[in-house]
């Protein structure tokens, strides 16, 4: 029997097994939601009250509170008065952000973004994408490379097109490479010149405490590099603790200049009268300092650093010494990502999902969800069981190299 009719057996006899298991997208388990259980107990109706005072149970304070401005500035690597604390995720804000420029146009700029374009590092995140979609802006694909995006390539079209109005990154352990920004990426994004007199950089540090391993990656402060090189008001950074505390309950927050900060206050003063301010004072109680998130973060790392152990081990049994798939290795964040055989990728989630294991869907991590090579798979190891990762796994190798063999005829 040849390999291929040994894997076609094997896929067969997956699929009768009836399972259902769920790796679309990088949900934090059950067991990393546990971790911030106390936080249900720090806010009481008789201790609702910030630091100063104040009743944190009524309106105001757009801001956010002085407490969670103070903690977050801190994980930015900037100031309390350059940092607005909001809900629970960062995808609003940065929606929010775009969508304002799209409508009323930003500082520096002259006015409402027309006709904007948008560079996209791909493989990239899928949300990122749906923002510029939704909003009409045009994405422009630029490779993402082991070090950040292709630098030779983003500044040259920045310098040429006054319609490219910003670029998405993620600068630590990338959705879905793991890639980390370098020292010169970091200089270059934050100096080079461009046609567009009201540049932005979505800098999304996501991932900016979820380390895998004991080897910490570490990425330059853009925001200071942006300020000595003049271009202060080109950085917009975005965290939050959707992965850190509470996927649902989390809170989110932007730092930038303070020409940024302003036009952003003043677009949320029509919107909303303030924040959770009593989710941002438990968040505050709950991690107390920069060292409190780290020491919770290691917790994380205890719980999904073996699941990336077993999709690492599944891959390189599956695929070592061939030449039918690569695969990243990251130390942090929440994905792998797995290039296939040109041809492959469309295929091999389709046939997964007919056996159980529904993935990422192929195109998803690039603009108009369109691979042009259909290779690109994202897995998304956190929210399956050990056991269930395993099993998930097994599909997944099988399937894909299955596919492969078959394209190679």
């Amino acid at each position: 029997m040849s390999e291929l009719e040994t894997l076609t057996a094997a896929y067969q006899n997956l699929k009768s097994r009836n399972q259902n298991i769920d790796m679309t997208r990088g949900k934090p388990s059950a067991a990393q939601l546990d971790l911030a259980a106390g936080m249900f107990d720090l806010v009481h109706s008789d201790d609702c009250r910030g630091e100063d005072g104040t009743d944190y149970r009524n309106y105001g304070i757009l801001a956010g509170i002085p407490e969670a401005r103070k903690l977050f500035a801190d994980l930015m690597e900037t100031t309390p008065d350059r940092v607005i604390v909001g809900g629970n995720g960062s995808l609003a804000m940065m929606y929010d952000a775009l969508a304002g420029a799209v409508t009323f146009g930003v500082p520096g700029g002259e006015g409402p973004w027309k006709a904007a374009k948008f560079l996209c590092p791909v493989p990239g995140y899928d949300r990122h994408f749906a923002i510029c979609e939704r909003l009409g802006i045009e994405m422009l694909p630029v490779e993402m490379l082991e070090d950040g995006p292709d630098m030779d390539a983003v500044e040259a079209m920045v310098a040429e097109d006054a319609s490219i109005k910003g670029i998405w990154c993620v600068p630590k352990y990338s959705n879905p490479t793991g890639a980390v920004y370098s020292d010169l990426t970091v200089d270059r994004l934050a100096a080079m010149k461009c046609a567009a007199p009201d540049f932005r950089i979505i800098w999304d540090n996501a991932y900016v405490v979820h380390h895998l391993t004991g080897e910490i990656a570490s990425v330059k402060n853009i925001q200071k590099v942006a300020e000595a090189a003049g271009n202060a008001d080109r950085i917009l950074t975005f965290v939050s603790t959707s992965k850190i505390s509470l996927a649902g309950a989390g809170v989110a927050a932007m730092s930038a200049s303070e020409a940024n900060v302003k036009d952003a206050l003043e677009r949320m003063f029509f919107a909303t009268i303030g924040p959770d301010k009593i989710n941002q004072l438990r968040h505050v109680r709950f991690f107390k300092d920069q060292a409190g998130i780290e020491a919770h973060m290691k917790k994380h790392a205890e719980i999904i650093a073996p699941k990336f152990a077993v999709v690492e081990k599944a891959l390189s049994e599956a695929f070592a010494g061939t030449n039918l798939a690569s695969w990243t290795k990251p130390q942090g964040g929440y994905f792998v990502s797995v290039d296939l055989t040109d041809g492959c990728a469309a295929e091999t989630v389709r046939l997964c999902a007919e056996a159980g294991v529904k993935l990422t869907a192929s195109g998803a991590c690039f603009p108009y969800g369109k691979d042009p090579r259909d290779r690109n798979i994202r897995l998304a190891p956190t929210m399956p069981t050990p056991d269930e990762l395993e099993r998930a796994m097994e599909v997944f190798c099988t399937t894909a190299k299955m596919v492969c063999l078959k394209k190679a005829g």
